[in-house]
């Protein structure tokens, strides 16, 4: 057996970025994700987020695959959310996602970042983090 640590930092949005996950709301969905990656043997070590959207810092298994962490965390999630009406519409979160390694160094960065979205948020919109967080990491050359 060998000894692996991969962890990957995840952001995802709502369905057209809409601003549907209230402070009350949004507790009980990060939560709730944490709780599910529990049992599914996921390993999240932070989930948090804002009105329209989620970060998540994971810390995958050698045997799960990042795209195969992402579906289980957001689709699993938006069931629970409708399942138990916590928003008057059907909810979903985009199809897509961003997701990056993270080196160890950086874990303890990425972990607070994480943590203090509420904050952050204050003073950058979603829109403004996602496209410095796009370029930053080159994907805008991808999607350009």
């Amino acid at each position: 057996m060998g000894y692996v640590k991969c962890w990957i930092h995840y952001v995802w949005a709502t369905k057209r970025r809409a601003p549907l996950l209230e402070k009350n709301i949004r507790q009980k969905v990060f939560n709730h994700i944490k709780e599910n990656g529990q049992k599914k043997n996921i390993h999240i070590d932070s989930v948090n987020g804002y009105s329209e959207h989620a970060h998540a810092l994971v810390s995958l298994r050698p045997e799960q695959s990042i795209s195969e962490v992402a579906q289980l965390m957001k689709g699993e999630s938006s069931y629970w959310i409708n399942k138990n009406k916590l928003i008057r519409h059907s909810f979903e979160w985009q199809d897509d996602y961003f997701a990056v390694s993270v080196s160890e160094s950086a874990v303890n960065a990425v972990r607070s970042y994480i943590n203090t979205q509420e904050e952050h948020h204050r003073k950058e919109t979603f829109e403004e983090e996602y496209d410095e967080l796009m370029k930053r990491y080159g994907f805008e050359l991808i999607r350009g």
